[in-house]
């Protein structure tokens, strides 16, 4: 059994849909989540059913980590003290981190003395920052392997001991090759290194009928958190230098977040109250297909916020380039991968506005582009972002571990049948000696 964890439980669309293809190949998975999520994305039963079977870590019980702190010792013996030796002196990126570590070893000791019930063929932490704490340390404990995907927010912002669990991950998902770039920086092995696209369940994203416009005003579309991190106000300012220049427009900003009422001040600052439109509402996945059909131009120019949050690569990207629609993004984190220069997008310095304006003018008036953009998107999206083909690397990472700890059982139970004591330890799915993994 492959043990997920998360921040917020299926949350949001990445975790869902790998889920979805795990469960659809018959991987054996329990997902675990520190705590419920902040918003429902998905409406169908497969996730509501995902849902109802995950397990919540918080609210703690408090009697039960107590009992787990006095057990521990005695459950998991030397490999207790060395965790604990680490959650106290490892490296740590400040010292609000290092306590926050400590909090999560007790944390992972309940959660381990709990899963010691089941078979636990490894832990994987879907994001590598909190919930990726308690994984590694879980893992440590069992002595199973431990893996993880990283994404923005969990690497940048809300780094937590970095170094430590890329030295103890047995493998690693890239979501881009600026990911790859970055663990190497903290010391990852090329071997320990797999690029796998999140990917998006492209065939429920059916192309436009037509790259025609419905009429003189261009529909430009954005979707996301209203959050820093994402570009609006750049985006609201770009309208205004559209506005200014003549062109006829109507941009609508779908989402919701701590930004609206500030952004909304922008928009009324710059005299843009009819053409540019903020929802104030979270849109359903279901809904996303039917709402990017209907718009001509999609932009995400994502920046780095000032509390150094930033999008990995956005899944909104990819999901109207399956529709057809050009694109507008900017050079940041893993978008390069997705957002080809001139081929399958148009790309631009982040907070430049100026230069955004440009682009969105650029595909206004040349139709041609943005038609020759959106079925070159759409065929690049096919070939490398589905869901339904992009993480079979992955699958295939957990079935290889599944075959060691399958072969390594049977060999256990053959020499216990010879009448030799054998106790098997879970295997792992690349070979990393207890030097690197940071135990001795």
């Amino acid at each position: 059994m492959i043990h997920y964890i998360s921040c917020d439980g299926i949350g949001g669309p990445t975790i869902a849909r790998e889920l979805r293809v795990l469960r659809r190949e018959r991987v054996p998975f329990t997902l675990h989540s520190m705590r419920k999520p902040y918003a429902a994305f998905f409406g169908a039963e497969w996730a509501l059913e995902i849902e109802r079977r995950t397990h919540y870590l918080y609210p703690l019980s408090i009697p039960s980590v107590l009992i787990s702190a006095l057990m521990a010792p005695f459950l998991f013996g030397s490999r207790f003290w060395a965790g604990l030796a680490n959650a106290c002196f490892g490296r740590r990126e400040s010292p609000r981190v290092r306590l926050a570590c400590f909090a999560h070893f007790w944390v992972a000791c309940d959660w381990a003395r709990h899963l010691r019930r089941g078979p636990v063929l490894r832990i994987h932490s879907q994001w590598i920052h909190s919930c990726g704490s308690i994984g590694m340390y879980a893992a440590w404990l069992l002595g199973v392997p431990f893996s993880f995907t990283g994404h923005a927010v969990d690497l940048f912002r809300d780094r937590a001991a970095l170094a430590d669990k890329v030295r103890r991950a047995d493998f690693i998902v890239c979501i881009s090759n600026f990911h790859k770039d970055l663990y190497k920086k903290y010391g990852a092995r090329d071997e320990q290194l797999h690029v796998i696209y999140t990917g998006i369940d492209a065939g429920l994203f059916e192309p436009k009928a037509t790259y025609e416009r419905a009429d003189a005003r261009v529909r430009i579309l954005s979707i996301g958190r209203l959050v820093e991190k994402k570009g609006f106000e750049e985006l609201i300012r770009a309208c205004g230098l559209l506005k200014r220049r003549g062109f006829a427009f109507d941009c609508t900003i779908a989402g919701s977040g701590p930004l609206r009422d500030a952004l909304r001040g922008v928009v009324e600052e710059l005299g843009l109250n009819d053409c540019v439109h903020l929802s104030g509402n979270v849109l359903r996945q279901e809904e996303l297909p039917d709402v990017l059909r209907e718009s001509d131009i999609y932009c995400q120019p994502c920046v780095w916020s000032r509390d150094n949050d930033v999008d990995g690569l956005p899944a909104t990207l990819m999901e109207a380039m399956a529709v057809g629609l050009p694109v507008i993004s900017t050079r940041i984190a893993g978008i390069p991968d997705l957002v080809v220069e001139g081929k399958t997008g148009l790309l631009v310095e982040p907070r430049d506005v100026p230069a955004l304006a440009e682009a969105m003018a650029k595909l206004i008036e040349q139709p041609e582009v943005c038609r020759a953009l959106g079925v070159a998107g759409r065929a690049f999206v096919l070939e490398r972002f589905d869901v339904n083909t992009c993480i079979d690397p992955l699958v295939a990472l957990f079935r290889d571990g599944e075959k060691v700890v399958e072969t390594s059982s049977r060999a256990a139970a053959g020499e216990q049948g010879r009448g030799t004591a054998a106790r098997v330890e879970p295997a792992r799915a690349t070979a990393t000696t207890a030097a690197n993994r940071g135990e001795a």
